[in-house]
Formats: structure tokens, C-alpha cells, sequence
């Protein structure tokens, strides 16, 4: 395997996008030490079922790179809930926090994966409520931005192949990699990042909240919700 340069990537912010119903703080936020995570959910789980499933399994994340305190549930939850069905840099062995630079990717990316579940699993129309998340992100990543000619098995459009994207990031995480920083594969110009460690990434700010219109065949509009403001 071809190892992929290093970059220096200082996104300030970058951002996410996940399902409203998911909630914007809890365990991580409410203890000052990423030490004692380890303690505190040991003693919390064993009494509170709840706490332990939106928690997840904390196992996951090496100590060094664990983080809490306000701000932090967002991140490490993606890597303390994993995708039984993995992702592209990600075989469902482990977390990853992806994002994008700027928030028409990030909006562009979770379209595309709302409306292939949203397929899939034949829903009705109906409106999936997003919540935006913006983080600085400032770390050394493997770059392999702009080589979709030269990695078109890494690039592959079909969520069906993932095998070699896979394959690629499962060794640079092996041996120790923060991360890969790649083109947008659903958003012509745009950049994302896969981080494998939440320490990489500053706690999280909320940004505005999205409405995707699923009409029973595809996302046919994305709607920003902002407060009415009487008179303005």
C-alpha cells in the first residue's frame, strides 16, 4: 500500500450534520476529566440503562484520546455508537467523526445517505429534522484530495464497494494515523474529513437546524429553521 502524504488541516469550523432526535449533550459533557470517564460510567451504567445506551461503549476509544466537558457528546459518540454496516474509511470496527469544510457538503453528503435509507426502507413522505455541529479541527491527516483519477477504487461512488476505502483506512488507523482528509464524493469541489481520534477536534458548537423533505422518492427540498422574529 501506498501511504498517502500528511497534511496540515486547520478547519475553523468544520461541520456536521446528524438527526435532531439524537440529544446534544449527556455523559461526556457533565465530567471535567476525560480521566475519569473510565470510573464514571462503570459506576453510572451499572444502575442507569439509559445512560449506558446513549453513552454507548466507551471501551472504544483509547483513554489518550478521549474527551469531555461541555461541548463533547457529539464527537464521541461517533465513536462510542458504531455502524454495523461500516462507511467508506470505516469497516464498523471502530468510530470515525466524519465532517466536511464547509456546510453545503456536509448537507450534500447526508442527503445522499437520508435518501438511500430513506429508499430502502420504502418510507412514506415525511421531514427529517438535522442539527449542525461546528468544531475546529486542527491535525495532521493523510491528503488524498483531488486523486480520484488515481485511486478510483478509494473513490467509488457505489456504497456497495467499500472494500478498498476500507481496506486503506483500517492500515493508516493500524499504524496510528489521525485521520484522511478527501474530496466530497457527493459535492463537486468540496472537501470532508474521516477523524479517528475525538481528542483531534475542539468541543462542538450547535449551529442552525435543517429540514429534509423526503417526498417518497428523493429528497426534494433541504429547509433552514430559524426563529420568526415578529416585525423583522
Amino acid at each position: 500500500m501506498t501511504v498517502p502524504k500528511i497534511s496540515r488541516i486547520d478547519w475553523r469550523p468544520c461541520w456536521r450534520l446528524i438527526p435532531s432526535r439524537f440529544p446534544p449533550t449527556g455523559l461526556f459533557d457533565r465530567v471535567a476529566n476525560p480521566a475519569d470517564l473510565g470510573v464514571v460510567f462503570a459506576i453510572e451504567a451499572l444502575t442507569n440503562d439509559r445512560l449506558r445506551d446513549e453513552a454507548g461503549e466507551i471501551s472504544l476509544v483509547a483513554a489518550a484520546d478521549r474527551i469531555s466537558g461541555p461541548g463533547t457528546t457529539p464527537i464521541m459518540a461517533a465513536f462510542t455508537h458504531l455502524n454495523p454496516e461500516g462507511s467508506r474509511f470505516c469497516d464498523g470496527s471502530y468510530g470515525v467523526y466524519y465532517a466536511a469544510k464547509d456546510i453545503d457538503t456536509a448537507i450534500a453528503e447526508t442527503c445522499f445517505h437520508r435518501k438511500r435509507f430513506m429508499a430502502a426502507t420504502q418510507q412514506a413522505p415525511l421531514e427529517i429534522d438535522m442539527r449542525s455541529y461546528a468544531s475546529d479541527l486542527n491535525a495532521d491527516l493523510h491528503d488524498i484530495r483531488d486523486l480520484q483519477v488515481e485511486m478510483p477504487d478509494i473513490y467509488d461512488a457505489d456504497t456497495g464497494n467499500y472494500a478498498a476505502a476500507q481496506a486503506l483506512a483500517r492500515q493508516l488507523r493500524a499504524d496510528g494515523a489521525d485521520g484522511i482528509v478527501y474530496s466530497s464524493v457527493r459535492a463537486a469541489g468540496g472537501e470532508c474529513v474521516a477523524v479517528f481520534k475525538p481528542r483531534l477536534l475542539a468541543p462542538v458548537k450547535q449551529g442552525a437546524h435543517y429540514c429534509y423533505v423526503w417526498d417518497g422518492r428523493q429528497i426534494s427540498a433541504v429547509y433552514k429553521k430559524e426563529l420568526y422574529h415578529p416585525g423583522v
